[in-house]
C-alpha cells in the first residue's frame, strides 16, 4: 500500500493508496475520526473499511486531514477538512479517470465530512457512514440526499446516542429514491474497536450487493 503525498488546499496531504489491478475498477475514499481526539488514517475502523474496499476490488485511499501525521496545515473546524476530502477525491479521480463507480466512507467525524462531500459531488454512487455524530452536528444539509447508503451505529454509544442516528435514518428514508441500510451493533460503543470484523462483514455485504445491482441495471439498459 504505497504512501502518497498530494496537494491540498492548505499544503501537502499524506495518504495511503491501493490501486486495483482491474481495469475500470470502482474507487473509494475513506475518512478518519476527529483530528483533535486522536483521529488518524491509521485508526482501526478507518483501516478496516479501507481493507474491505480493497478486498472488494476497489482502488481505495485513506489520508490524514490537515495537521495530522505528515499532512500540513492545522485543524479548521470541519470546513477546511471538507476541502481536504475534496482534494483527495480529485486526486483519486485523476488517477482513475475511468472508474466504475465512486464511493465515500467515513467514521465518526469522518462520517460527517463524507456526507458533506456527498452533497458536493453528484458523481458519488454510494456511501458508508459509521457512528455519524448526529447529536453533535446538524445533518439537515442532506436534503435531498442524492443516494442511499449504509449506516452503522452502536446501541451502547454514550457519545452519540443511537436514537439521534435513528432519527436521521428515518428522515433520510422518507426521501424519494433513498434507502438507508441501517445496522445497529449490540454492545458497541463509539470507539467500536471490538467490532471491527463485524463492520468489515457489513461493509462488504452492502457494497457487493449494491455493485451487483448496479451492474444488472446497466446490463438491462
Amino acid at each position: 500500500m504505497p504512501e502518497v503525498m498530494f496537494a491540498g488546499p492548505d499544503g501537502r496531504l499524506e495518504g495511503r493508496y491501493h490501486h486495483s489491478k482491474e481495469t475500470g475498477a470502482p474507487v473509494a475514499l475513506v475518512l478518519h475520526p476527529h483530528p483533535l481526539h486522536g483521529g488518524t488514517m491509521n485508526n482501526r475502523i478507518t483501516y478496516t473499511v479501507y481493507q474491505s474496499f480493497q478486498r472488494l476490488g476497489f482502488s481505495v485511499m485513506r489520508f490524514n486531514f490537515r495537521g495530522v501525521g505528515r499532512s500540513q496545515g492545522r485543524y479548521d473546524g470541519g470546513i477546511g477538512e471538507i476541502s481536504d476530502a475534496a482534494a483527495a477525491l480529485d486526486w483519486l479521480q485523476a488517477v482513475n479517470p475511468h472508474a466504475g463507480g465512486l464511493w465515500i466512507a467515513g467514521y465518526s467525524f469522518g462520517a460527517f465530512v463524507s456526507m458533506q462531500l456527498l452533497m458536493r459531488r453528484p458523481e458519488v454512487s454510494g456511501w458508508v457512514s459509521i457512528a455519524p455524530p448526529a447529536s453533535h452536528y446538524d445533518f439537515g444539509f442532506l436534503a435531498p440526499c442524492p443516494c442511499g447508503g449504509l449506516m452503522i451505529h452502536g446501541d451502547n454509544d454514550d457519545l452519540v446516542p443511537e436514537p439521534s442516528v435513528r432519527k436521521l435514518v428515518d428522515k433520510l428514508n422518507t426521501q424519494k429514491g433513498v434507502t438507508v441500510d441501517y445496522r445497529i451493533f449490540a454492545g458497541a460503543d463509539h470507539v467500536m474497536a471490538s467490532h471491527a470484523e463485524q463492520i468489515a462483514v457489513a461493509v462488504e455485504d452492502h457494497v457487493s450487493k449494491k455493485m451487483i445491482g448496479r451492474h444488472m441495471a446497466l446490463a438491462a439498459d
